[in-house]
């Protein structure tokens, strides 16, 4: 396994790790917009296929982790919370004073993910993700850096 900086020329392959992950996930083109000087993307690579990947979105004090995901053949693993350690490392060392994020509500294992590293719930978001059904709240949290 190794742990790598992406850039735009692996958006499709984040998008189908991403369809994989995600009931409704962001689109290629989407995912392509969160390149730039503002973001940063890290992939999880193993037998050269990415297993997932996390975008961080960061403007000076306030970061914001915009996705994460790991393909769910290679969940398990602990490639979340490797993933989610290294976004962290990353906004710190770039003078981040907070690391945001929303999570559906349903995504139980990632809100457990993110209290274990120190993450607190600060708000929710009414209906915030479209389901099959309707829409789902979402749950605001933070790390103080």
């Amino acid at each position: 396994m190794s742990l790598v900086l992406l850039d735009d020329n692996m958006s499709l392959q984040m998008a189908a790790v991403a369809a994989r992950a995600h009931t409704h996930p962001m689109s290629e083109a989407t995912i392509r917009s969160c390149f730039g000087h503002l973001y940063t993307s890290f992939g999880v690579i193993e037998n050269d296929t990415l297993c997932g990947f996390a975008i961080l979105h960061q403007i000076f004090e306030d970061a914001t982790l915009m996705d994460i995901c790991v393909d769910p053949a290679c969940q398990g693993k602990g490639l979340g919370k490797v993933l989610l350690s290294r976004v962290i490392a990353a906004a710190t060392a770039k003078g981040a004073e907070v690391l945001l994020l929303e999570v559906r509500q349903s995504g139980t294992t990632a809100r457990a993910l993110y209290a274990a590293l120190g993450f607190e719930t600060t708000g929710v978001r009414k209906g915030y993700y479209k389901t099959d059904t309707g829409s789902e709240d979402a749950i605001l949290m933070q790390l103080p850096l």
